[in-house]
């Protein structure tokens, strides 16, 4: 799957009223119709957790092509910025909003979804490539997370919709991840603290003991959770409470509380597999479709946790049979199948199973990448087990 993004990143900005091709935006007329040909050189939070996959892949197979390729992405988006930030700074409407142009988001930084998943992976590419550029956005990041995003009286990360201070499952790693490498870059115990206290947080939010899972959203104007337990969702939160760990200094006094909020995850999560060791869409129903991102977020979070002797080895088991299971969603090219698409809020429980499965969508790709590399990394620990 790796080696296909590679294969087919053109790293080219394309004029999408013409077709034509560029290697370099110098001297083209700005227009807001070019824009990165390949979608995997684009600002989104799926490539974002794509870069932290592929960084992580690359560390463990100590193959240096896939570092390689973070870094040519980050410097073609980077080394082009002032074109497209004048296009946007330029873009104003008529209705009062913004002409949408490449890379919007990185200028906008108006939500958690704008910077907090690229982020992460810049800081995992800034570590092996120190521009001044990269830090100068990873402060301005941090900045916006600490003391810009909206927030509840208690600090609990939010955003305004679809109803106002909503609190979304997802947000959990559109945040701590980032969060964690900047108190690991810049040794500033702030980071590591908000990152904990989000955790904490949306947990007593969003955490059902009933069931083991956490609701997509918590409504702040009624004091009530959506209606869903929806599987990418609840990976968000695994995944965010496993990279928190991976970053947290070993002797941090919240070290063991958090993996025992991680552990309960797990088993809570793991009491849902379906019998073929994949996940569902909506986890507590089993009518709902089979669903692979959640899937990989879920082996990732066991195996990392298994990996670095945080909980008994016996749950990977759990991660083993799912692994099995994903890696036959695989096509013979390089294409993850059962991927469900962006999915916002809605209060009903339709909205959710009927959300569109689709191939190789590219919020599945960074999951799969990072539950391969920790599988792989299990496999080599111990030759001889299953």
């Amino acid at each position: 799957m790796a080696d296909r993004v590679l294969a087919v990143t053109s790293f080219k900005y394309i004029n999408k009223n013409t077709s034509e091709k560029f290697d370099a935006v110098t001297g083209l007329k700005p227009v807001p119709e070019i824009a990165a040909e390949s979608e995997y050189n684009r600002w989104g939070y799926p490539n974002g957790v794509m870069m932290t996959g592929l960084m992580h892949m690359s560390d463990v197979l100590q193959d240096k092509k896939y570092a390689a390729y973070c870094s040519h992405n980050y410097q073609f988006i980077f080394n082009d910025l002032p074109f497209f930030e004048k296009l946007y700074n330029d873009g104003a409407s008529k209705d009062g909003g913004r002409v949408r142009t490449e890379f919007s988001g990185l200028f906008r930084m108006s939500k958690l979804d704008d910077c907090g998943a690229m982020a992460a992976g810049l800081s995992d590419v800034y570590l092996l490539d120190p521009r001044k550029d990269y830090r100068q956005y990873l402060d301005k990041a941090g900045d916006y997370i600490l003391n810009k995003q909206l927030r509840l009286a208690d600090g609990t990360l939010c955003r305004p919709d679809p109803r106002e201070n909503t609190v979304w499952a997802d947000d959990l790693y559109m945040s701590v991840p980032f969060l964690a490498r900047m108190g690991k870059i810049t040794g500033d115990e702030k980071y590591y603290n908000d990152a904990i206290k989000q955790i904490i947080n949306f947990t007593k939010y969003l955490y059902d003991d009933h069931t083991g899972l956490f609701y997509h959203c918590y409504y702040s104007s009624n004091q009530q959770n959506g209606v869903a337990h929806w599987g990418r969702a609840n990976g968000w939160v695994a995944v965010a409470q496993t990279e928190l760990l991976n970053n947290l200094p070993a002797t941090h006094p919240k070290r063991k509380e958090l993996i025992a909020l991680l552990l309960k995850d797990i088993v809570g999560f793991s009491r849902w597999q379906d019998q073929t060791g994949l996940w569902h869409q909506v986890l507590d129903r089993n009518d709902s479709y089979l669903e692979t991102s959640v899937t990989a977020m879920y082996i990732y979070a066991i195996a990392r946790a298994v990996n670095e002797g945080w909980i008994d080895n016996g749950y990977i088991r759990i991660a083993e049979d799912a692994w099995t299971a994903l890696a036959n969603k695989i096509t013979s090219d390089g294409q993850m199948q059962d991927i469900c698409v962006g999915t916002g809020i809605q209060d009903d429980i339709k909205f959710y199973y009927t959300r569109p499965a689709k191939l190789n969508d590219s919020h599945g790709i960074g999951p799969f990448l990072l539950a391969g590399t920790e599988m792989l990394r299990y496999e080599k620990k111990n030759p001889n087990k299953r």
